[in-house]
């Protein structure tokens, strides 16, 4: 995959030099050796190049996701910069081949006895040309920590000098013995060198020893890498980097006993939970920035695993959070819980989302709904049915989710009976498919759509009173197809009073049954008739006709104070909507109308904001959200999809 390096490179430059002072990978799969130069069939034979040398491919120099075809020369060359042009990033392509780095300059102190010089360190990581902004940048943050660790490190107690002179030992140690061997072989082969002055089997002779003279000088190289990396812990290091990008995209290694590195690829990191799945640095953030304290956390990891990707100045925090971790809870609740303030709770969960170690939900209730995620891996070659059928014996992953093939909520798939471990055992296996990837969440969204069919313009000529309108056209624009409160509802409304009970407040010691039986005891707001109420006036007053003058005009005060609060209400909304909310029923009831002006001035109903987020923020009641959109149903519709925040941190953004 373009995210694994191809190569890391440690090249130095001082005064007495230019070196490369160790690579890895430095040796070639076994596959690549035979294949690399066509063989002849005889002496006099030509290697077919092809009919026009337009159609040939461009040079390559990977070879089986390994950099080839670069010698150790020129790579000090060119990675051996100036001074000029250190601290600052360095990038260069080469092919196919892109190197990145964060050159360092280190001043180096021998002693007292001799003058300080400078050093410069390039930590070059060499990519696939096509690797992504993203991915270059991360792999230029690394170099760059790299440098400041080695800084860090030659300045303690020269960790940096030490490695390098073992380093060009091992280097000139093993060119004196290249140089001892080379006058043998010369004097072998000197002869039929020298006497092939024309072409054919003589030219074929010393092709030969072209070719033989590059194998032995790779071996060569790969006897000294391997002997500097049994010897110096710095090249040790360089793998121990090299493998766990290519492996995890995680690395917490020690430089020196003293300086651990911490680093998070996460385009690699997080394939391991969704396989061909890059996620990037920015969508991250994005998921992060969206972030709300009604939102919950998820670990996709054992606890004990979290400590390796925080510094030791937050394990301290971390530990408070994960002692008060509950997927069931909120962020708001659990940093009460952990007495931390929410900002450093969003600080830590940000992290351990970044690092693949967790992910964002809304807390798991009775009334979520989630349906099977598009891309879910339920494939004959997947192994998450073994997996969840170890984690839960005696269940099957197909029978269990196929409950979720339509959009289904957790209330729905529980009865008052059931016994509330049969419940918590529920609750587990949602989690573990949510951990897997398997389900995701809809959420309700609220649109305010206006509806003018139906509504005659000369019965809303400009001169009626916004009362008038209110009471009397109803009837007129219907006739008897005016809609009433018991007519169907476009929402499937499960009946449950405080849709926010999560199953986390009685830790499935209850049955669901007392949770779905308060919404019958919820009584709609409706505004008793001016007559019924003189009605009663009426029968119960025994005084004379003074008293009952009296209470008529009371009365009819606070109906001219009711059209005056509803007219005022009215003119929130511009004209054209103003007309379609005036004809409901509803609007004449003061209490529900003035709910609906103010959700809608607050813009909560431009289908951008989930009813879990207006509860939240509104401090309502789940009930009385959806006896409001049952209620003005005429101009607000609803839909159900993906809470954009969480949906964009693990959308379909296939690795190339």
């Amino acid at each position: 995959m373009e995210v694994n390096p191809l190569s890391i490179i440690l090249v130095k430059s001082d005064s007495k030099g230019d070196r490369l002072l160790f690579r890895y990978p430095y040796t070639l799969p076994q596959q690549f050796q035979t294949s690399v130069t066509p063989a002849r069939k005889t002496p006099y034979s030509l290697i077919h190049t092809g009919d026009d040398i337009l159609q040939n491919a461009p040079p390559s120099n990977i070879c089986f996701d390994q950099l080839y075809g670069i010698s150790d020369k020129d790579l000090a060359t060119l990675f051996a910069v100036k001074s000029e042009l250190c601290n600052q990033k360095f990038e260069l392509k080469v092919n196919d081949v892109r190197f990145v780095s964060h050159p360092t300059l280190l001043r180096s102190d021998h002693g007292s006895d001799q003058k300080s010089s400078d050093i410069q360190i390039n930590v070059v990581f060499a990519l696939h040309a096509q690797a992504s902004s993203s991915v270059v940048k991360c792999y230029y943050e690394l170099s760059k920590r790299i440098g400041i660790a080695l800084i860090y490190e030659e300045r303690r107690d020269g960790y940096f000098s030490r490695e390098i002179k073992t380093m060009v030992a091992v280097m000139d140690e093993n060119s004196a013995l290249q140089e001892q061997e080379q006058p043998t072989s010369a004097t072998g082969t000197g002869g039929s060198v020298g006497s092939g002055s024309g072409t054919g089997p003589t030219g074929t002779s010393g092709q030969t020893v072209v070719t033989n003279a590059a194998a032995t000088a790779a071996g060569i190289a790969v006897g000294v890498f391997d002997t500097i990396l049994k010897n110096t812990t710095l090249a040790q290091f360089i793998k121990t980097i090299y493998h766990d990008l290519c492996t995890t995209g995680l690395l917490n290694v020690t430089m020196n006993q003293t300086v651990t590195l911490s680093f998070c690829l996460p385009q690699k990191a997080h394939q391991f939970h969704k396989k061909g799945t890059a996620v990037e640095p920015e969508t991250i953030d994005r998921c992060l920035e969206s972030l709300k304290p009604y939102h919950g956390m998820l670990l996709l990891v054992d606890p004990s695993e979290l400590f390796d990707c925080v510094p030791p100045s937050g394990a301290n925090m971390l530990l408070q959070l994960i002692e008060v971790y509950n997927p069931l809870k909120s962020l708001q609740n659990m940093a009460s819980d952990a007495e931390l303030l929410i900002d450093y709770v969003y600080q830590i969960v940000g992290h351990l989302v970044y690092w693949a170690k967790a992910t964002i939900i809304y807390p798991l209730c009775e009334t979520n709904v989630y349906v099977i995620a598009p891309d879910a891996q339920l494939n004959i070659h997947s192994n998450l049915s073994d997996k969840f059928g170890t984690k839960f014996p005696g269940m099957s992953l197909f029978e269990v989710i196929s409950d979720f093939s339509l959009p289904t909520s957790i209330g729905h798939l529980t009865t008052p009976l059931q016994h509330p471990a049969r419940q918590g055992r529920l609750a587990q296996m949602v989690l573990w498919m949510l951990q897997h990837h398997l389900l995701m969440q809809l959420h309700t969204y609220v649109q305010f759509v206006a509806n003018l069919d139906g509504i005659e313009e000369e019965d809303l000529d400009m001169g009626r009173s916004s009362a008038d309108r209110v009471h009397h056209p109803i009837h007129l624009l219907y006739g008897s197809s005016a809609p009433s409160a018991s007519s169907s509802q476009p929402l499937a409304v499960p009946s449950s009073g405080n849709r926010k009970h999560s199953l986390s407040e009685d830790r499935y010691s209850d049955s669901l049954s007392a949770l779905l039986t308060t919404a019958a005891s919820v009584t709609s707001n409706t505004r008793p008739s001016s007559a019924s109420h003189r009605s009663n006036i009426s029968h119960s007053s025994v005084g004379g006709l003074q008293t009952a003058s009296s209470t008529d005009n009371d009365e009819s005060i606070a109906s001219n104070d009711d059209d005056d609060k509803l007219k005022r209400l009215l003119a929130a909304f511009p004209e054209p909507d103003r007309k379609a909310v005036a004809r409901i029923p509803a609007a004449s009831n003061p209490e529900d109308l003035a709910l609906m002006v103010r959700l809608w001035k607050a813009g909560y109903f431009k289908g951008e904001h989930h009813l879990e987020e207006i509860m939240y923020f509104e401090n309502l009641r789940r009930s009385q959200l959806l006896q409001l959109v049952d209620k003005f149903r005429e101009v607000l519709i609803i839909y159900e999809t993906e809470d954009p925040a969480i949906a964009s941190l693990y959308a379909d953004h296939p690795v190339e």
